[in-house]
C-alpha cells in the first residue's frame, strides 16, 4: 500500500468552529444514497451523501461512515455493504434510514422491496443504482471511517429524477425537466433542480 502521512505543525493548526464548518458544508449539494450493511436478520443502514467513485478498473467506491453509527459494527463484522442511489420516489426511504421516527436496524427496511446480489447485503430493488460491495480497505480518521469498497455487482433502474440534499432539504435533479424550471442564473445547462 502506498500512503503518505503528513504531520501538521501544531503552530499551523488553527481549525475552524464546528458550526461554521457545518454551515459551509450545507452549500455542498450531494446525491442521496442509503448504505446498507449486514446479512439475514442482522441488517442496518444509514442515509449518506458521502459516496464517490474511486476507480473504474477495478470498479471501486468510497463512502465515509460515522464510527458511532449503529451500522459500523455490522460493516466491520461482515465486510460487505450496499450503496443504494435514491430517486425522488425514495424520499421516505432516505428519511427512515436517517433515523427519523426513531427507527433503527431492520425496522428501517420496512415499506420497500429489497433484493440480494452476490454478497447477500440488502439492496433497494428500485434504486437508481444499487452497488453490491466488498470492503477492500478502511481508513479510520477522527469520528469517521473512509471505506473503500470493491463493486462485486450492480443493478441499474431508470426513469425517476435523482434525490439530492442541499441546504437541509431534499431536491430533485432531472435533466428532462422543462426549461422553465431551470436555475435563474441563466447558465446554459440541461439540468434542473426543484424542491420536492
Amino acid at each position: 500500500m502506498n500512503s503518505i502521512v503528513r504531520r501538521i505543525d501544531e503552530g499551523l493548526r488553527q481549525g475552524v468552529a464546528v458550526d461554521d464548518f457545518r454551515g459551509a458544508m450545507r452549500d455542498l449539494a450531494g446525491g442521496v444514497s442509503v448504505v446498507t450493511v449486514g446479512r439475514g436478520d442482522e441488517i442496518s443502514g444509514m442515509t449518506v451523501t458521502s459516496v464517490s467513485s474511486l476507480s473504474v478498473e477495478p470498479a471501486t467506491l468510497i463512502v465515509s461512515i460515522n464510527r458511532q453509527a449503529s451500522s459500523w459494527p455490522l460493516l466491520k463484522k461482515h465486510g460487505v455493504f450496499g450503496v443504494n442511489v435514491l430517486s425522488i420516489e425514495h424520499r421516505d426511504v432516505a428519511e427512515r434510514f436517517s433515523g427519523a421516527g426513531g427507527l433503527s436496524g431492520a425496522e428501517r427496511f420496512a415499506g420497500a422491496e429489497w433484493v440480494n446480489l452476490v454478497s447477500g447485503v440488502p439492496l433497494l430493488a428500485g434504486a437508481l443504482v444499487a452497488f453490491d460491495c466488498e470492503v477492500e480497505h478502511v481508513v479510520e480518521r477522527h469520528s469517521h471511517a473512509i471505506v473503500i469498497g470493491r463493486v462485486l455487482d450492480l443493478r441499474i433502474s431508470t426513469g425517476a429524477p435523482a434525490l439530492v440534499y442541499w441546504q437541509r432539504q431534499y431536491l430533485a435533479l432531472d435533466h428532462d425537466r422543462d426549461s422553465s424550471t431551470r436555475s435563474e442564473t441563466g447558465l446554459p445547462t440541461p439540468k434542473a433542480l426543484w424542491q420536492i
